[in-house]
């Protein structure tokens, strides 16, 4: 299988190598960013959370971190392979031997391709699960629940439908504010706000405790209803209404919100999978709500493979250079200050193209894109030197 894609001696050669360079440097990264974040854990072992179950909520938060160094170690990785080929002089046989541009680009794409395999692996699927999981136990430790950032917890805008919350959808919006989220998805404390379309208040319903049952409606326990109707008068400019409460045990209620839309809104969009942010996506436009961050987190998502294969670009023109351009340390120290450079530029463009409302693809792609511009640029003029 192995020579079915790697058909010739030297592509078997450089993809051990790089991958070798590659897992080491993947290992001693994950290790050092998972020792601070076990450091910062330390502060809220107390209790029920003892240290073993705040180590094992670390490590479950492995596989993220994994997605996310992936194109660093990539880049590290293929920069000392490269810079060790070129001090021994066995890229320069290789060359003698007809390896050139092209055919190292090929080469490249082919030792990618299991390296995107694997970030799409731990970033779609691992990932989320044990960002769950992980999650999941530190809260059942601690005894706490999810909040966002807000003081009253999570708001979230919903299409109404008729007074008993079925039926089909009318003009008018709801919006719902969820205090607490509880562990299996219950949801605590929860206000609900009814518009029609000239936005007139039509109910304020509030609900101790709600849970999604199978069949796709929140069951909300010890509910309090007021609802407001206006009471016709011949002043158009002094309007009366009249207000009605009822209480209730339960009340079954239809709505686009589910535990998962509530989940995804107390985390970062970098940190969903693209599915995630696809369906969320679409809840925010059919509520026509603004939708820029989480489009240039999707794209970047989407986009995320090529990065790696821009990566390994960018480390092929220190292949080509000479020995006396620098030991291999300083090649390296050159690379993990060229992989930092775009990760900071990257952030900085989203943030740019978010401030100024740029297109989300346009704001994704183009830093990558004048990387691999510049890799480009870099291979062409080493290669004639």
């Amino acid at each position: 299988m192995i020579k079915l894609f790697f058909p010739y001696v030297f592509e078997r050669y450089l993809a051990k190598q790089i991958y070798a360079a590659f897992g080491f440097i993947l290992f001693a990264l994950v290790a050092l960013f998972l020792f601070f974040d076990i450091l910062s854990e330390l502060g809220s072992v107390q209790g029920q959370y003892t240290l073993p179950l705040a180590l094992l909520h670390v490590l479950l938060k492995a596989p993220s971190r994994i997605s996310e160094i992936i194109p660093i170690a990539s880049l590290i990785g293929s920069i000392y392979v490269f810079a060790m080929l070129a001090s021994q002089s066995e890229f320069t046989i290789l060359r003698i031997a007809g390896l050139d541009v092209k055919r190292g680009l090929i080469t490249l794409v082919k030792i990618a391709i299991p390296l995107i395999a694997l970030t799409l692996v731990m970033s779609e699927w691992v990932g989320p699960y044990s960002e769950a999981k992980s999650d999941q136990i530190r809260m059942k430790a601690l005894g706490s629940s999810f909040s966002s950032q807000f003081r009253t917890g999570v708001w979230v805008k919903d299409r109404l439908r008729d007074e008993n919350g079925a039926g089909d959808v009318r003009p008018g919006v709801r919006y719902v504010n969820v205090g607490k989220i509880d562990k299996d998805n219950e949801i605590r404390n929860i206000r609900m706000y009814e518009f029609d379309n000239v936005f007139h208040l039509l109910s304020i319903r509030m609900a101790a405790s709600g849970l999604f049952d199978e069949t796709g409606h929140w069951v909300l326990n010890d509910v309090t209803e007021t609802r407001f109707k206006e009471i016709k008068q011949s002043d158009p400019l002094n309007p009366a209404f009249s207000s009605e409460t009822i209480k209730r045990p339960t009340v079954t209620l239809l709505s686009d919100v589910t535990p998962q839309i509530l989940n995804v809104l107390l985390i970062s969009p970098e940190k969903m999978s693209i599915v995630s942010l696809g369906r969320f996506i679409n809840h925010l436009r059919e509520n026509k709500q603004d939708t820029q961050r989480h489009s240039i987190a999707f794209w970047k998502k989407v986009i995320y493979p090529f990065i790696i294969f821009v990566m390994l670009t960018l480390a092929l023109p220190f292949a080509y250079l000479k020995v006396r351009a620098g030991g291999v340390g300083i090649k390296v120290f050159g690379g993990i200050m060229l992989g930092m450079s775009f990760q900071l530029f990257n952030s900085l463009f989203s943030n740019v193209g978010l401030l100024g409302s740029w297109p989300a693809l346009l704001t994704a792609l183009t830093p990558p894109l004048l990387y691999f511009f510049l890799a480009l640029v870099g291979l062409r003029w080493v290669s004639k030197a």
